[in-house]
């Protein structure tokens, strides 16, 4: 039996509109099923079936600590321009170095390292990040925080304190890495005036 071109029109068009309701639906549920398994994306938590979105969140975050935390990352980015300048690198060896002895410091309060990133709310990562910005700081500040033997000297005269017999060297030391921050910490917020005067810095957020 000869069909006519309009049936057979019709009947294309029907199995294109099955076809596209039968995708329609699939894209539904894949849709849904991402939805799901993604929101919390969106999603940071549920009251009663009502939502707290992520959104509401990082509005909080910002307006509690949103300066500090662009403060730092503009002094980061400073700091790392000034490191390619310089041609100066930091190793990995570096870092692990003084992860290893920051572990021997809480390991030997009884602490493991991770126990003690956690009582600061930090992870492995922020350490790892703080180091570094410390040793780029070091690198290039090196000639300003040298500490000599007579200020070790000086250190111990003016807090009238003893070494330990037997342990003069790691005395010493511990007072000389003192001192060595204590410069670090100085110099570094002079040289970070310095660089953020000299910089173009456009903040597009007020905090």
């Amino acid at each position: 039996m000869l069909i006519s071109m309009n049936d057979y029109l019709k009947f294309i068009f029907s199995k294109k509109i099955i076809n596209f309701k039968s995708l329609l639906v699939l894209a539904i549920v894949v849709l849904g099923a991402l939805g799901y398994s993604y929101r919390g994306l969106v999603i940071a938590a549920t009251v009663n079936g009502s939502p707290i979105s992520r959104m509401s969140i990082i509005r909080l975050l910002e307006k509690q600590s949103g300066k500090m935390v662009l403060d730092n990352l503009i002094t980061e980015k400073l700091i790392n321009g000034e490191i390619e300048k310089r041609g100066i690198s930091i190793t990995k060896e570096e870092i692990d170095a003084v992860i290893k002895d920051i572990e021997g410091q809480v390991g030997a309060q009884g602490q493991t390292l991770d126990q003690a990133l956690a009582m600061r709310n930090m992870t492995r990562e922020d350490l790892i990040t703080q180091i570094t910005v410390e040793k780029k700081l070091q690198k290039i500040l090196s000639d300003q925080i040298q500490i000599s033997s007579s200020d070790i000297d000086k250190f111990i005269t003016d807090n009238k304190i003893t070494s330990p017999k037997g342990q003069e060297a790691d005395f010493r030391k511990n007072i000389e890495n003192q001192l060595r921050q204590q410069k670090l910490s100085s110099e570094a917020n002079v040289f970070i005036t310095s660089l953020r005067e000299k910089a173009s810095i456009g903040r597009f957020v007020d905090y």
